[in-house]
């Protein structure tokens, strides 16, 4: 009858060695570590457009372009050209064409809407110029003065007019 003893694995050098009682050999040290978590599932999240403001102590002149969202608190001439939406704040104002996905107006706007998904024309806005848009809230109180179209898609054309001003 053979007794053998299998060899102790080889301690690793970066771990200490422990010896026990009644042990002639030394015996790695073990580490009881907790069994490492399932990693999360990665999702795809598109980030969270930022929203840049013009607060309501300033007056700016210029131009904005870009993809995020704006708040304008403050008052500001010029263009504004957005693929995100842009909301003029109660006691804003802007002078100057716009073009968002969404507008969202409580101030005043001195200018065109020339392109938006969505318009909402709080009770304290107020509008003098054209507007375009494939929806459009007007709340009672609002003020607009210009030609409005809406819910008009982009291939969508208003039907003619004859000189007698009836729809062709």
């Amino acid at each position: 009858m053979a007794i053998w003893k299998d060899p102790a694995p080889a301690a690793k050098a970066s771990e200490p060695a422990r010896f026990e009682l009644g042990s002639p050999e030394p015996q790695p040290a073990v580490e009881h570590a907790p069994a490492p978590a399932a990693p999360a599932p990665i999702r795809a999240v598109e980030p969270a457009a930022r929203e840049s403001v013009i607060a309501a102590d300033l007056a700016i002149e210029g131009k904005i372009e870009g993809a995020g969202h704006v708040r304008i608190a403050g008052k500001f001439k010029g263009d504004i050209k957005v693929q995100g939406n842009l909301t003029i704040d109660q006691g804003a104002k802007v002078s100057g064409g716009v073009s968002a996905n969404k507008v969202t107006l409580a101030g005043e706007l001195d200018g065109n809407i020339t392109s938006a998904q969505q318009v909402d024309v709080l009770p304290s806005g107020a509008i003098n110029g054209d507007l375009k848009a494939g929806s459009l809230t007007v709340a009672a109180g609002s003020r607009i003065r210009g030609h409005v179209e809406c819910g008009w898609g982009k291939d969508d054309k208003p039907a003619a007019k004859t000189e007698s001003g009836s729809a062709a």
